[in-house]
């Protein structure tokens, strides 16, 4: 297990050194300090979950060790140095934060039974930002909360506690959402005694959410809640019927939101204003065409020509210096990281956990997806982080815990899977 856990580790510190080389023309100590720590930090957890927890998806931490190095190296090259201080400082308290979710001793009881607790504290938090919330970089929305010099963002915290309360209220009211109906002319739908408390407390983030014009994590939450509601009910004909609607919503945001018919129009034709408007977008297209095949090698391409690259647009950075090679890669390692969380749910028994890994593995699938595919013009860009690659403390704090969650769940599996090669006891 520790050979696999650093084969990652040695592609994270080979690519310090190739920076390092870049930028100083010399090996300089300092550089090392960030993946040291992710060193110490992959390796303890490994041993520690290995002792406690034999039996769990040994796949997991060498998949976000790669991540989250690869992501240290690219905030390394294209933010100031402080960027990657405060980056490794979230890596160390996600690492905590994975432990302690992952050995808890009462399992994921403390979930189930306060749901609208936690969803009630993430709200909370997402609302103290109307009153309380600063923008790091001075100028923009004020998403984040700052306590000593950290800044975290509440809408992160809150897509694992929707995804909490989602996983806890299906589950329990799956059978009468299925059993009992009402009867709409010629359609059948949830009885609203059922549905209705979902709507309520998922429409109520949603509604939040939209007005602090977050709407990336708007969208991520409606698609979300729709793989969720689908995998407890089975019922694709709401997933069209909800999808129809979002493209309704869509339009009429184009027309509300300035933010929103920006994005389409650069989306749309994004040459039109390409040294204005659509300057970002045009950009990442000239970094993807300039990396080729092979790329152009970290520290030699000019991916700081973009604004922000750390963080929307780190996947460009990524095709430009590390070519298609490089983004075949990153999406082979989340496409493998879904599947590892689908795996987990497909070997739950209960069906609080079966939702809560497939929720946990739709997050990841579904934001990945949007931020990968924005990037690359295929769909409208959204202001969401590419999972454990792009510089946000909150958002790499979050995403671990979430692993933390999979590495528990997948700690109890149940025939046929017990025989699995991920499952065995590594050495």
């Amino acid at each position: 297990m520790a050979l696999i856990v650093g084969l990652p580790l040695i592609f994270t510190f080979l690519a310090f050194a190739q920076l390092s080389l870049v930028e100083d023309a010399r090996l300089t100590p300092t550089r090392f300090i960030a993946p040291a720590a992710l060193a110490v930090c992959m390796l303890a957890t490994t041993w520690l979950l290995q002792q406690a927890l034999p039996l769990h998806d040994q796949l997991l931490l060498p998949l976000i060790t790669l991540l989250i190095g690869w992501g240290m190296a690219e905030v390394g090259r294209l933010a100031p140095p402080v960027f990657l201080q405060r980056q490794t400082t979230w890596m160390v308290l996600g690492s905590g934060a994975l432990l302690v979710v992952a050995l808890v001793p009462q399992g994921l009881q403390w979930l189930e039974r306060f749901r609208y607790t936690w969803l009630l504290l993430g709200l909370s938090l997402l609302g103290m930002t109307f009153f309380l919330g600063v923008n790091p970089s001075g100028t923009g929305a004020r998403l984040w909360l700052g306590v000593a010099g950290l800044y975290f963002q509440p809408s992160e915290l809150l897509k694992l506690l929707m995804i909490v309360f989602l996983a806890t209220y299906l589950a329990e009211r799956r059978a009468a959402l299925l059993e009992v109906s009402l009867r709409v002319h010629r359609w059948r739908i949830p009885h609203p005694a059922y549905l209705g408390p979902l709507l309520l407390m998922w429409g109520f983030s949603i509604i939040l959410l939209l007005w602090q014009r977050d709407l990336g994590a708007g969208l991520l939450f409606f698609a979300v809640f729709l793989a969720m509601f689908y995998v407890a009910t089975g019922q694709g004909r709401y997933v069209l019927v909800s999808l129809v609607l979002l493209a309704g919503a869509g339009a009429i945001g184009y027309h509300v939101f300035d933010v929103v018919a920006l994005r389409v129009d650069a989306w749309w034709d994004p040459w039109r204003e390409a040294s204005g408007r659509s300057f970002q977008i045009v950009q990442a297209l000239l970094a993807f065409a300039s990396g080729g095949v092979l790329g152009q090698g970290l520290g030699q391409g000019l991916p700081s020509a973009i604004p922000v690259v750390h963080t929307d647009f780190v996947f460009a950075a990524v095709g430009e210096e590390y070519g298609l090679i490089g983004t075949l890669g990153l999406v082979i390692s989340f496409m493998l990281l879904v599947s590892r969380a689908f795996r987990i749910a497909l070997c739950c028994e209960r069906m609080f956990e079966r939702l809560l890994a497939a929720g946990i593995g739709s997050l990841f699938g579904l934001q990945s997806l949007v931020i990968m595919a924005g990037t690359l013009k295929l769909i409208p860009l959204t202001g969401v982080t590419l999972p454990f690659v792009s510089y946000g403390g909150s958002s790499l704090l979050v995403s671990m815990v979430m692993v933390g969650l999979l590495v528990r769940l997948s700690s109890r599996p149940t025939s046929p899977y017990q025989s699995s090669p991920a499952f065995i006891q590594g050495g």
